[in-house]
């Protein structure tokens, strides 16, 4: 990516080469052409897609296979933004599905790295209408309109889809989204590729996808609560909760028609399920199926997760 750096290879220990401009790591995904293969156990070497095909329900849930088939709903990233990403908007699930036969886009990030002056865009400042946001972006003035937040490692931001936003220079983040793969780039800083070619925009198409409200609040409150998991978004698309917690402790999924997705943010754990143990590093995602019972976790130094998972 024209914007990544090399911290998800230095923080992460991705296996990226040196020298080479890395924005994301998908962690999980069944988007075509880029579908997450598992990476260890007797089913090494197995697609997502070809998990969901022969495990079905167990693996991601009965509802959740009712209603999305073969198709696993999420998709789950890592971003390194070394530079400013484009502000970009995108659609939501109608819109999506005439324009392009595919699902919208409502996401959340999840801030694991900051720099002392870091920020990002989320929504608006002020009271605007199409008409106004029109003319600032053609006279060069967007920014007036938008609103900028300062972020510090732990803060939560709940990105709906129509909601105009930018991740800036100086954060790393943990991304949980719909699993769609479309964007519109409404600005990108009059910067060029390596081609010294502008990349492409998609203003025209933006403009019925932005929701021009205004609110007065676009960062999750999330309040600190060792060993109990807290709420940090809940929508119909997913469900995250913030879980610290040092030594052991059980998590009980016994009601829970969903398949879990644990994504480790500080320090590192262990992943008991009866006879099966697996460790889990800062920055490293883990997939559970629905048929998952109970769980214990234990870190004897302290850690901190995402968990993730979809009520339907």
């Amino acid at each position: 990516m024209i914007w990544g750096g090399d911290s998800l290879r230095s923080l992460f220990n991705k296996p990226f080469p040196e020298g080479k401009k890395i924005g994301e790591s998908w962690e999980i995904s069944a988007v075509p052409g880029k579908v997450s293969v598992v990476s260890n156990g007797f089913l090494k070497g197995n697609s997502l897609t070809d998990l969901i095909e022969v495990y079905m329900d167990d693996l991601v849930g009965e509802k959740i296979f009712e209603k999305f088939g073969t198709e696993f709903p999420l998709l789950i990233k890592l971003i390194d933004a070394r530079d400013d990403l484009s502000i970009q908007v995108h659609p939501g699930d109608e819109l999506a599905l005439v324009r392009h036969n595919g699902r919208g886009k409502t996401e959340m990030w999840y801030v694991l790295e900051a720099a002392e002056d870091a920020g990002l865009i989320s929504g608006f400042n002020r009271e605007v209408s199409r008409g106004i946001f029109t003319e600032k972006l053609e006279s060069g003035q967007l920014l007036d309109i938008l609103n900028v937040e300062k972020v510090s490692p732990g803060d939560v931001f709940f990105m709906p889809a129509g909601r105009v936003h930018a991740i800036c220079r100086g954060v790393v983040l943990a991304e949980i989204q719909q699993s769609s793969d479309i964007t519109y780039r409404i600005y990108d800083w009059d910067r060029r590729d390596d081609s010294g070619r502008p990349r492409e925009l998609h203003t025209d198409l933006a403009m019925d996808a932005i929701d021009y409200g205004y609110h007065d609040n676009y960062k999750t409150k999330a309040d600190d609560k060792m060993g109990s998991p807290l709420i940090i978004a809940d929508c119909r698309y997913f469900t995250t909760h913030r879980l610290g917690f040092e030594g052991r402790i059980k998590r009980d999924y016994s009601l829970l028609d969903s398949f879990i997705i644990y994504i480790c943010t500080k320090g590192s754990f262990n992943v008991n399920i009866g006879s099966i143990s697996t460790g889990l590093l800062r920055g490293e995602t883990l997939l559970l199926p629905a048929v998952t019972e109970e769980v214990v976790l234990s870190s004897p130094g302290g850690s901190e997760l995402l968990e993730v998972f979809i009520k339907i």
